[in-house]
């Protein structure tokens, strides 16, 4: 899948959007822990966090049933700057935004530089067009006071529940949601 973007300026832009596959692990651990977030002022979590077991699951063994994701590249570099992906989890292993067996739990992050350009937009518009039909919904763990929140709200996520400063969101799937 080959998408151009459109900055909220109004630019055009040189990225490239196109399935993960098991050779972008390397740059998918990386996006795992640019998806971990910071309030500012506070110090950011040590690189080897992503290594915790609650954390690593979204990531360990990339390319299971089930494993679909999105890398955005530069056209120019081949840079890659930004993921989108969605793995499903169950009762037995939860991620931290499970809502049941069939949902699949998204994550996404771009490096810092590349955020607020709409190339997050464009990430998660392709994982949600992949997943559209194949699951009922889609969900997310994210912190209350992120700024992402906006975003997902713009793309239809709903909080489906509260726990201490995390939210679950949850997005249907179905033509009739």
């Amino acid at each position: 899948m080959h998408n151009s973007l459109v900055s909220k300026s109004g630019f055009k832009s040189n990225y490239i959007i196109r399935q993960l596959d098991r050779i972008d692990e390397p740059f998918l651990w990386e996006m795992l822990y640019h998806a971990l977030y910071v309030p500012e002022g506070l110090s950011p979590f040590p690189k080897e966090i992503v290594r915790e077991p609650e954390i690593a699951k979204y990531v360990d063994r990339w390319g299971k049933d089930g494993d679909r994701g999105y890398i955005v590249v530069k056209k120019l570099t081949l840079q890659s700057v930004g993921a989108v992906w969605i793995r499903l989890f169950t009762e037995d292993n939860k991620g931290y935004g499970y809502v049941s067996d069939d949902v699949p739990e998204l994550s996404i992050a771009l490096l810092p530089t590349y955020r607020n350009q709409g190339i997050g937009s464009q990430l998660l518009n392709s994982a949600i067009d992949y997943a559209r039909g194949k699951y009922p919904a889609l969900s997310l763990s994210v912190s209350v006071d992120n700024p992402a929140v906006r975003l997902y709200e713009r793309f239809g996520f709903k909080v489906v529940h509260l726990e201490g400063a995390s939210l679950t969101m949850r997005k249907e799937l179905r033509p009739d949601a």
